[in-house]
């Protein structure tokens, strides 16, 4: 039998009583998790929802919402998570071309619930558990899907383009998930901490449902607090983490952390973006029993498609890891040619975790793949022992003069700045060299920094070309939910503004 809830269902007969999830200070065991899946399936149910419709949730995390992602499996729908932080049109055009049979939405989030599907809002004593919509209801039967039958639809962040579905199949999460065990070590004894939010893979996926897979323990908090994260490292001896990149940077600069205990934490992945060697070892400072696993995934993948291995993170620093079991990396050209190691080309994947392509879209589907290899629209390339490091997406590839500035090579010299606190460089238009490089700047606390400062920094370990023009100093940089920087927004504020 396929179905999410078929896991929950094998751990809650044989250990009842095990703690599935953690949220608000309430421990719900997977007996009781197992029985919430059948009960809010049979409301589903109820509504005429059934194999293959679309099931949106418009929510920040909770346990309603993992009630909601399981039972939607439970009685055969396809589950749509969506972005909480988008706006009304953006989620009536998710609604819309999603074709949701109904929208399920947090109720301080009202106000963007739109696109035509019927809404159901969900207040707070909800939020803890979506059984207070289905007080009386029967529980559902089960509903057994097929490997290829479509589990879920998560609509791409838009780094470059409008969002697209990206379809994902039972198929795709059971790799994942066995190749995220073999990766990490996963099993009964994880207890996953989960700040980022659920709708994304970060959170979700990475490594989420296979800790539930094998009987673990996911401590939920409903928003990202780097205090709250550490107390609850401490009290609840949790031993695994996902952070996106700014929340990584959030707890290692958080004034209080040296109160808490972590020795609890073996291990924390990160990604998003490339990570500066500072921060890794400022995280080892901070959580001495963890390491910290550079990692690299996308949502069409179920997230973690290379992750570092554990004792060569100097060796590889600047690295992403290897591929894991079933996930193939190639480094290909722009007419789909394999590059050898060392040279830069576009990042390609193939294996069973892979999506099948974008929904109600094949232009977009057949533009992503170069036959079975999906394109990840980000370059990269190879070392000789298969490691992979990622220099740069290619929309952000900043060409000026004819000569292409990765922007990444610059960021990782501003890094070296104590006064940096993050840094995103763009390119913006420029009438004779086509576009010059621009650095956008988030100064740690109390610091200052001026262009002359920064171009004779760069100077001294960079070609002319590629310094920074321009200096910009921001509170923020804008994120997408990984933690990737939104480039495109900030060209696009520069331009209005030029």
């Amino acid at each position: 039998m396929i179905n999410l809830s078929s896991f929950i269902a094998f751990h809650a007969r044989r250990t009842p009583d095990r703690c599935a999830l953690k949220y608000r200070g309430e421990d719900v065991s997977y007996g009781e998790f197992d029985d919430r899946i059948r009960r809010v399936g049979g409301w589903l149910a109820e509504r005429g929802i059934g194999p293959g419709d679309v099931v949106a949730v418009l929510m920040k995390n909770s346990a309603a919402f993992l009630e909601l992602a399981f039972a939607t499996s439970h009685v055969g729908a396809v589950f749509l998570p969506i972005n909480y932080r988008l706006s009304a049109d953006e989620v009536g055009y998710i609604i819309a071309n999603s074709g949701a049979r109904i929208l399920i939405a947090d109720e301080e989030l009202a106000g963007i619930a739109a696109g035509g599907a019927p809404v159901v809002l969900l207040g707070e004593s909800a939020q803890l558990t979506a059984t207070r919509l289905a007080p009386d209801v029967m529980p559902a039967p089960v509903h057994v899907r097929q490997p290829r039958d479509l589990m879920r639809l998560m609509y791409t962040s838009g780094t470059t383009d409008r969002p697209k579905g990206v379809m994902l199949t039972y198929e795709n999460m059971y790799w994942k998930s066995a190749d995220q065990t073999l990766a990490l070590g996963l099993g009964a004894e994880t207890r996953l901490l989960v700040v980022g939010p659920l709708y994304h893979v970060g959170a979700l996926d990475l490594p989420g449902i296979a800790v539930l897979w094998h009987g673990g323990l996911l401590s939920v908090h409903r928003n990202f607090d780097p205090e709250q994260a550490l107390a609850a490292i401490e009290a609840e001896k949790l031993n695994a983490a996902w952070f996106a990149p700014v929340m990584t940077t959030a707890i290692l600069t958080c004034p209080t952390r040296d109160r808490y205990d972590v020795s609890s934490l073996r291990w924390a992945i990160g990604g998003g973006e490339k990570t500066p060697e500072a921060r890794i070892r400022a995280f080892s400072d901070c959580f001495k029993n963890a390491r910290y696993i550079d990692a690299y995934g996308l949502t069409e993948t179920c997230g973690g498609d290379t992750f570092m291995e554990a004792g060569r993170e100097i060796e590889k620093i600047g690295s992403t890891g290897r591929a894991i079991a079933h996930v193939e990396v190639e480094i290909r050209d722009d007419a789909g040619n394999r590059l050898p190691s060392g040279q830069n080309g576009e990042i390609c994947l193939r294996g069973p975790k892979v999506t099948q392509g974008y929904w109600k879209d094949t232009e977009k589907t057949a533009a992503a793949f170069f036959g079975d290899w999906f394109r990840t629209g980000d370059i990269g390339y190879l070392d000789e022992d298969g490691f992979l490091y990622l220099t740069d997406r290619k929309k952000d590839m900043i060409i000026s003069g004819g000569e292409n500035i990765a922007s990444s090579e610059v960021e990782r010299v501003i890094y070296e700045l104590p006064q940096v606190r993050e840094v995103a460089v763009i390119g913006v238009p420029h009438e004779r060299w086509g576009e010059k490089p621009v650095a956008v700047v988030v100064l740690a606390d109390g610091a200052s920094l001026a262009l002359p400062d920064l171009i004779e920094h760069c100077r001294t370990r960079l070609a002319g070309f590629k310094v920074p023009k321009q200096l910009i100093i921001r509170d923020s940089l804008p994120r997408n939910p990984s933690g990737k920087v939104l480039k495109r927004v900030l060209r696009a504020e520069l331009e209005t503004h030029a």
